[in-house]
């Protein structure tokens, strides 16, 4: 089992299309040279082509370099950030979600409630921790 992105790992997205004839030592010294960032960090660095209907993933692992390519049969990968910035931080719920060629721009994130015990309720249970019982 392959996985991408884990809790300390950052995923970086590239905003302006590359040309992904690349192998692991084009993509390698792309994030070295153009990005300014180091390849061997562990961090995912997520690429597509002009047509955006083709993914590469490059990362290093400590085996060493790792690439992961999907291209769509049908369609382009919709939620692509506009070109301003060269690189966007994905979570790992949103590459996967990328990678399953959803639009990332039409999702949103839902409001989580988590409700917290009452006051009332807290302080019953601490009366009853100091309390013995017989």
């Amino acid at each position: 089992m392959i996985t991408l992105g884990g809790g300390a790992t950052k995923i970086h997205l590239a905003t302006e299309p590359i040309d992904l004839r690349r192998g692991y030592g084009g993509l390698y010294t792309l994030v070295e040279q153009q990005f300014g960032s180091e390849p061997k960090s562990g961090n995912l660095w997520v690429f597509s082509n002009r047509r955006r209907n083709l993914l590469k993933v490059f990362w290093w692992d400590e085996g060493g370099r790792c690439v992961l390519g999907k291209r769509l049969h049908e369609g382009t990968f919709q939620s692509w950030p506009q070109p301003g910035q060269k690189i966007v931080q994905l979570t790992a719920a949103e590459l996967q979600l990328l990678l399953s060629g959803l639009d990332l721009a039409k999702l949103r994130p839902r409001r989580w409630v988590r409700r917290r015990p009452s006051a009332e309720a807290g302080d019953q249970a601490a009366a009853e921790a100091r309390e013995p019982t017989q």
